[in-house]
């Protein structure tokens, strides 16, 4: 008896010991710069939202944050390369539905499982999705879209990013609407929309972050958002929802994670930092301008997102084929 009372005794004082010595990283941390993984190339939206936390959590936090562009496998490499660092706080990643939640499905042996491999800090954005027709294209609304795609099978293309969000989404329209609809899989955004606005694409599903401006301009048509509301910015083009497309609603996102295992102080001290940015009216006009949302919670809250978001995309996924 008395030998197990000295061994909880003994076990009492280690946990202590160990959560005094998490506490002492968490208050000391950080002591040397901070590594942001951006798993998209530079200069785009994400890239951007990434590069606006790095600031913020370099002034909240007192040292450098530095953005790692690693682009590629529909960002799963910057995943990888997040998932198999030390759980320090030292790295971080800027994930999304690609990284979290579709990646797995999509690619074979992507090295990690984002549900073990990462652990939730703080969602930073959503944009909604719109889907767009090219001036040629004749159908003014949704009905009358699904009405011409049936009466003419295989005539209309949608235009999308190889395994991207827009390919799953128009691989799902075409599911829930029966419709056949050609997908035409493209290298990258750019050349889609450039195609799109040129007529030679028909349709596509384009975050408002990236066709905001294309959309006010009337170089190409918005046919419905995928939003559960009409967007403020787009305030004449329905939902999905309203154009007889029930439960179609998606959205882009970003989150902050970081390596499993990372110590909850540290979790809540970069937390904290973010949505001092999220929450403050510069950095919410910066993101108004992206045609995004700022969306600051806790851990939990964006543990919980990811939780009802993954399975979504993860079954969009399977729906397109990708040999990787």
């Amino acid at each position: 008896m008395q030998c197990r009372r000295q061994f909880l005794i003994n076990g009492a004082a280690i946990a202590l010991g160990l959560g005094a010595a998490a506490r002492a990283r968490a208050q000391s941390y950080p002591v040397r710069p901070i590594k942001l993984i951006v798993p998209f190339p530079p200069g785009g939206p994400v890239d951007v939202m990434g590069r606006l936390v790095a600031q913020q959590l370099s002034s909240a936090l007192g040292q450098q944050v530095i953005i790692d562009n690693r682009p590629g496998v529909g960002s799963t490499l910057g995943g990888r390369a997040a998932a198999n660092a030390e759980p320090d706080g030292y790295t971080l990643l800027v994930g999304s539905s690609g990284t979290l939640a579709a990646g797995p499905v999509l690619y074979k042996n992507i090295g990690y499982d984002p549900k073990k491999a990462f652990a939730p800090v703080a969602m930073v954005s959503s944009v909604p999705f719109v889907l767009i027709a090219g001036p040629q294209v004749p159908a003014a609304t949704v009905p009358e879209l699904i009405a011409y795609a049936k009466a003419h099978p295989g005539k209309l293309n949608f235009g999308v990013s190889l395994g991207a969000a827009p390919h799953m989404l128009a691989a799902w329209f075409r599911e829930l609407t029966g419709t056949d609809i050609v997908i035409v899989p493209y290298k990258g955004a750019a050349t889609v929309v450039s195609d799109l606005i040129g007529g030679q694409m028909d349709l596509t599903f384009e975050t408002t972050s990236v066709m905001l401006e294309h959309l006010r301009a009337g170089t190409v048509r918005g046919l419905a958002v995928t939003t559960p509301e009409r967007l403020p910015d787009l305030p004449q083009v329905p939902t999905m929802i309203e154009s007889g497309v029930p439960g179609f609603v998606a959205g882009s996102w970003t989150g902050i994670v970081a390596p499993a295992g990372t110590p909850k102080e540290i979790i809540a001290r970069l937390n904290a930092g973010i949505n001092e940015g999220l929450n403050s009216a510069a950095m919410q006009a910066r993101f108004k301008q992206l045609a995004a949302q700022a969306r600051p919670g806790s851990p939990g809250d964006f543990a919980a997102f990811i939780g009802t978001e993954a399975p979504k995309w993860a079954a969009m996924a399977k729906l397109i084929h990708i040999e990787e």
